[in-house]
């Protein structure tokens, strides 16, 4: 028996940000058609006093060629001061005949990349076709992967970024402006990075909001990727309130997500606030915006079906390659 093993710079290589955003289309269209099964609501284990938690994400992809997909993921909010990634883990990928390990994979890579190309996915589904500003908020692995993966997704004209800390803001814009062939501005605000915006990111890991509805150009599409837990939030309640509101998961959101459990606490919105999924705007169940002064917000929470797609797509160019180290166990 052996295990094929992706480290963080193969699953780079293996999953760049368009064909990732194609595999994250047919996740999405699985699990709306009821192909991927998943649990709605993650089992997490967060003892009182440690410095973090660990989550696990299974999910199953039925078909000619089922498989099963396991994610074991930490989050340390503390890593960033280290300088590491606050989600680390492995993703493992199983064959769905025989139950046999088929892959192990670097957690951190995968959900970086996948994350990044729903977000691509949601913002090329939502966002007006004349959007042509992009502003960012965050400079994390999320926030620098979020500026790869929707450089291409719209003719932005200009992209924005905005952080708390301004002089690694402005190293970040450097850095990306070099990868990308194209300037990428710093900003001294959120609110200055999303003035007359057209779609907007936040990719944080604030507990308190950093977004608010006032600062919103009309016809703003929003994409809410950093709070992935019922306590914490990044956007106000005006604006969740004022935007029609697209997920990954309604039953995971009703779960999970904080943007979405907080201000409907504050009886800021209703139960049914949630319009539908992306996979359900992808396969014609459910409309997409409106209109072109609409709101439109992405709230994601991060799903077990992206981690299985993303491995899926990315063994099966590696097996192709003869990329990673197959181990025998």
């Amino acid at each position: 028996m052996s295990i094929r093993v992706l480290s963080h710079r193969d699953v780079h290589r293996l999953l760049p940000p368009a064909e990732c955003a194609a595999a994250m289309r047919e996740a999405l269209t699985a699990l709306a058609a009821g192909r991927i099964h998943q649990p709605d609501r993650r089992p997490v284990l967060d003892p009182p006093g440690a410095a973090g938690l660990l989550g696990l994400m299974p999910a199953y992809l039925a078909g000619d060629e089922p498989a099963y997909g396991l994610k074991a993921v930490t989050l340390f909010p503390g890593n960033t001061a280290r300088g590491l990634d606050s989600h680390q883990g492995a993703v493992l990928l199983f064959d769905g005949a025989t139950g046999r390990a088929r892959a192990l994979l670097d957690a951190s890579a995968v959900t970086e990349v996948r994350s990044a190309a729903v977000t691509a996915v949601a913002t090329d589904l939502l966002a007006r076709r004349d959007a042509r500003v992009l502003a960012v908020v965050g400079t994390g692995v999320q926030g620098r992967a979020h500026v790869r993966a929707l450089a291409g997704v719209r003719g932005f004209e200009r992209i924005r970024v905005a952080a708390r800390d301004a002089a690694k803001t402005r190293r970040v814009c450097a850095e990306l402006a070099a990868e990308l062939g194209r300037p990428v501005e710093p900003c001294s605000s959120v609110r200055e990075a999303v003035a007359g915006a057209d779609v907007v990111v936040t990719a944080t890991d604030a507990a308190e909001p950093v977004l608010r509805r006032e600062w919103l150009a009309p016809g703003c599409h929003v994409n809410a990727v950093g709070s992935a837990v019922a306590t914490t939030r990044e956007l106000d309640g005006a604006t969740m309130a004022a935007c029609d509101v697209f997920c990954d998961s309604v039953a995971a959101v009703r779960a999970e997500a904080g943007d979405y459990l907080l201000a409907l606490r504050e009886g800021a919105v209703g139960p049914d606030l949630l319009r539908a999924s992306l996979g359900e705007v992808l396969t014609g169940a459910a409309a997409g915006r409106s209109g072109p002064e609409r709101l439109t917000l992405f709230e994601s929470v991060g799903l077990a079906a992206w981690d299985l797609v993303a491995a899926l797509h990315a063994v099966a160019r590696a097996e192709r390659l003869g990329a990673g180290s197959v181990v025998p166990y």
